[in-house]
C-alpha cells in the first residue's frame, strides 16, 4: 500500500512509518517540522526509505499533493499546547481533518482509499467517569475550576451527597471534552466517523492514552511526566510534582501503539469505530516517578508544594476491551518506556535550559499555580 502520514516527522508517526516500511508498504510524510517539537529540522531518525515532504496540513495545495497516488492514511498532524490560542487548536486538529476528506471527495480519490486513521485523545473523555459509592451511580464530573484547586481540594465530589468520587475506567462512549485540545479532538473524531460513513471512506478513530518512549519530544512542555521527571533526573533537579501525586493516570508505550495502529489499518472490523489505545495498567503520577528513580538508578526528592497545572484532570484510565476484542493488547511494561525513553534522552543535547524555560513559561501563562493552603 501507498501511505501517507501527516505529521509523520513526530513521535507517533515516525515510529508507524518505521513499522509500516518494514512490512513493505510505501510511506511519505508530511509534516512542517513546527520548531517547538523539531528545533533542529528534519530529525535524523527518520527511516531513509519514507518519502518527505514538508509543509502545512492546512494548506489544500500542500494536502492534494500528498494525497496523490496514496491507499491510506494516517492522520498524527496535530496542535497541543497550554497557550491560549484556541482558534489553532480548531483550524490544525479539527480543519485539517476535514480537509482530507475534501479533498477526497472532490477529486475522486476516494475510490482509492483503503483507510483514514485518525489520531484522537484521552482528552476527549475529559475528567471521565466517577462512581459515588452513596447514591450508587455514575458520574461525569466537569473540569476542576480554580476556586477548588486553589484551596487544595483536589478530589471530585458528589453534588448531591458531597462525598468523594471514586474513579472508574472509562470507555469510548464517554465523551466530556474540557479544554480547547480536547474538544478539537472530539471534532476530529466525529469528522472523521461521519464523513467517512457519508462517503464510503472506511475511517477509523485511535484515542491514545499517554504515549511514551524514545523520540518523544524534550522540547514540548505538553509532553508530559516523562519528559520532566526524565530530564530533573538527568540534570540533578528536583521535579515539582502537581498536586497530591496521587492522580490515576494510564501510560502506553510506543510500540504497543504501534501494534494497534498496523492492526486497524488491517482489520475492516475497525471501521467507522473509535477505539482507547491505553496501556491497562493505572498509575499513580508519585508512584511512576518512584519507578523511574528504581528504573534510571538517580533519586532526588520531589518538590510537593501545593502546585497544580490549571485544566489537568484528576484522574484518568481508559477502558481497552473494546480494541482488546480485535485481537491487540499491550506487551510492554512502563519500564520499557522509562529506560527506552532514558536511552534516548542521554544521545540528546542542548537539554540544560528546556526544564526551566518550560516551567516559568507555564507559570507566566497562568497554567501551573499553587494553592493558598499549602
Amino acid at each position: 500500500m501507498n501511505i501517507l502520514i501527516t505529521g509523520g516527522a513526530g513521535f507517533i508517526g515516525s515510529h508507524t512509518a518505521d513499522a509500516l516500511i518494514a512490512k513493505g508498504h510505501r510511506v511519505r510524510i508530511l509534516d512542517n517540522l513546527q520548531a517547538t517539537i523539531h528545533p533542529k529540522g528534519k530529525p535524523a531518525y527518520l527511516h531513509p526509505e519514507a518519502e518527505f515532504i514538508q509543509g502545512d496540513v492546512c494548506d489544500k495545495n500542500t494536502l492534494s499533493v500528498a494525497l496523490e497516488g496514496m491507499n491510506a492514511v494516517y492522520h498524527f498532524a496535530a496542535y497541543q499546547d497550554y497557550l491560549p490560542d484556541f482558534s489553532t487548536f480548531f483550524r490544525v486538529n479539527a480543519v485539517s481533518t476535514a480537509l482530507i476528506y475534501e479533498i477526497l471527495v472532490e477529486t475522486g480519490m476516494r475510490s482509492q482509499i483503503q483507510k483514514v486513521i485518525v489520531a484522537a485523545s484521552q482528552a476527549v473523555m475529559g475528567e471521565g467517569r466517577y462512581r459515588c459509592s452513596s447514591c450508587l451511580k455514575d458520574v461525569f464530573p466537569s473540569i476542576r475550576l480554580d476556586a477548588q484547586l486553589s484551596q487544595g481540594k483536589w478530589d471530585h465530589l458528589c453534588q448531591e451527597c458531597n462525598q468523594p468520587l471514586a474513579w472508574m475506567p472509562s470507555d469510548e462512549s464517554v465523551i466530556h471534552p474540557c479544554n480547547p485540545y480536547a474538544i478539537s479532538k472530539n471534532a476530529q473524531e466525529q469528522i472523521a466517523i461521519h464523513l467517512g460513513s457519508r462517503y464510503d471512506i472506511p475511517s477509523v478513530v485511535m484515542r491514545y492514552s499517554i504515549v511514551q518512549g524514545p523520540r518523544q519530544s524534550f522540547y514540548n512542555a505538553y509532553s508530559g511526566a516523562m519528559r520532566i521527571f526524565a530530564l530533573s533526573l538527568m540534570l540533578g533537579k528536583q521535579p515539582t510534582i502537581f498536586e497530591d501525586g496521587r492522580q490515576i493516570r494510564d501510560f502506553v508505550n510506543i510500540q504497543d501503539v504501534v501494534s494497534a495502529n498496523l492492526l486497524v489499518l488491517e482489520s475492516s472490523r475497525s471501521d467507522y469505530q473509535v477505539f482507547n489505545v491505553g496501556g491497562n495498567q493505572a498509575w499513580t503520577v508519585l508512584d511512576f516517578y518512584n519507578t523511574m528513580q528504581r528504573v534510571v538508578k538517580r533519586e532526588n526528592p520531589p518538590v510537593m508544594s501545593g502546585y497544580y497545572r490549571y485544566g489537568d484532570t484528576r484522574h484518568i484510565f481508559s477502558d481497552t476491551q473494546k480494541l482488546q476484542s480485535l485481537g491487540w493488547k499491550p506487551v510492554h511494561q512502563v519500564e520499557d518506556s522509562i529506560s527506552d525513553y532514558w536511552a534516548y534522552l542521554l544521545l540528546q543535547d542542548n537539554k540544560g535550559d528546556i526544564l526551566d524555560y518550560a516551567e516559568k513559561h507555564m507559570k507566566q501563562l497562568q497554567v501551573i499555580r499553587k494553592s493558598m493552603s499549602i
